[in-house]
């Protein structure tokens, strides 16, 4: 799951984003609120975290221009203002939680699973299923014909974006970008290794093969049409 975060004090952000990373999430940060309303209205961000005082845009702003536009993500508002008023008026504008500043990283996590838990209920399965390969969002496990299959988190994070997008041929610049927050270099096979490590796990053994390579584009997960 992939998470943006709008904060424009650099050590909360960069401690929040280590954080998130380490329980296994993707995250993106960013520093001021135009930022962040560009990033959170381009990308594909299952959560968004976003404090109220920001430069550029407050947080009210975002999250109204960002409503306004129909993007629905949840949003949990993360600010030093405590307010009551704050409060209503966060929750009126669309967020789905609010926390006050200081706060336990224990207590923001498990907001974060509550908050990711009730939206995908509400909205989708937890889990993204095909050709017996079951990927569980929120509990991170990945099993293919009921066998249990360990992934590192990059290789999860790279096993649930073909998933969502099964079908489509993912280029190797959007994977990076994607998986591994960076631009992609042409002089570096990083991609390719991380593809080749999960294709042996999911694949190797099982019947159909779902992880193709399309020469000179990139990488699709599709049950072949002579399988399907």
């Amino acid at each position: 799951m992939k998470i943006l975060i709008v904060e424009d004090e650099l050590k909360t952000g960069e401690y929040l984003r280590q954080g998130l990373r380490e329980a296994g999430f993707t995250v993106d940060l960013a520093q001021d609120g135009q930022e962040g309303f560009y990033l959170a209205l381009e990308g594909m961000y299952d959560l968004l975290i976003l404090d109220v005082m920001l430069p550029t845009m407050d947080g009210w702003q975002v999250l109204t221009q960002l409503r306004l536009r129909h993007k629905t993500m949840p949003t949990l508002f993360l600010t030093a203002r405590d307010q009551v008023e704050d409060r209503v008026k966060g929750l009126e504008l669309g967020a789905d939680d609010y926390l006050v500043k200081p706060f336990s990283f224990a207590e923001l996590l498990a907001r974060v699973r509550t908050i990711l838990r009730r939206g995908r209920s509400q909205q989708e399965t937890t889990t993204l299923q095909i050709a017996g390969l079951e990927l569980d969002l929120l509990r991170r496990r990945v099993c293919r014909e009921g066998k249990r299959i360990t992934l590192t988190a990059k290789e999860f994070g790279l096993l649930e974006l073909l998933m969502r997008r099964q079908g489509e041929v993912l280029p190797r610049s959007l994977i990076a970008s994607q998986v591994w927050d960076m631009n992609f270099d042409s002089d570096t096979n990083v991609i390719d290794v991380a593809v080749r490590r999960l294709r042996v796990k999911i694949d190797d053994g099982f019947e159909p093969k779902l992880i193709h390579t399309v020469r000179g584009m990139g990488y699709v997960l599709e049950v072949p049409e002579t399988d399907a």
